[in-house]
């Protein structure tokens, strides 16, 4: 798609059709950045956006027991280590 550049003030814009702006899931702020001469615009994250998901999917804490086979307790653990 081609798009073509207007005058804003002293700077030039795009206009960004409606579909494409559903299609992205753009709200009313946007993050936009630049890397090997291309813009790249896309949809602003809050911060920790997605973490709560990448917690759920993430494998099930490993039992503290299986960590501590074969070691046996010394002295501290005996006599000073309080759980």
């Amino acid at each position: 798609m081609k798009l073509k550049l207007v005058r804003v003030g002293n700077s030039k814009g795009i206009r960004i059709p409606k579909p494409l702006i559903e299609q992205c899931g753009f709200g009313d702020t946007v993050e936009i950045s630049v890397k090997d001469g291309c813009v790249r615009i896309a949809a602003e994250r809050k911060p920790r956006q997605g973490w709560e998901e990448a917690f759920r999917s993430a494998t099930p804490p490993v039992d503290d027991e299986i960590l501590l086979a074969g070691v046996t307790p010394n002295e501290f653990d005996r006599d000073e280590w309080q759980w």
